[in-house]
């Protein structure tokens, strides 16, 4: 079992930047695969951004492309997703999910879920 924990979401204006960190507890993170995943009101979950178990691959919604940015850290057990240009439509509750088997878009490839933090972005 996986227990994740994000953190690092605020109302920020049109152009600022945030980051997102996703700490783990209960099993290494470094033996997944993870996502960031975000949800706006009335609107499905989505993809944003996904990052290989070994630090060798990464990929983005085009959405967020060029502006967003995946990492990892598996000596601190913490996933981060730093935000720049920030601009209303990614106003979203935002979730990291951990992955054992796929590197994937996918909501439903992904194993353990946060329980999200929410970032607005004010125009």
């Amino acid at each position: 079992q996986v227990q994740l924990v994000e953190s690092g979401g605020e109302l920020v204006q049109t152009g600022g930047s945030l980051r997102l960190s996703c700490a783990a507890s209960g099993r290494t993170l470094s033996c997944y695969n993870m996502g960031w995943f975000r949800q706006a009101p009335g609107k499905e979950r989505e993809f944003v951004a996904a990052i290989r178990w070994s630090d060798t691959g990464t990929m983005y919604a085009d959405s967020v492309k060029g502006r967003f940015t995946i990492s990892r850290d598996n000596a601190k057990n913490t996933v981060y997703l730093q935000m720049n240009s920030l601009k209303p439509e990614d106003t979203a509750v935002y979730y990291c999910a951990a992955a054992s088997l796929h590197y994937s878009p996918y909501p439903s490839h992904y194993n353990y879920w946060g329980q999200g933090t929410q970032v607005t972005v004010s125009s």
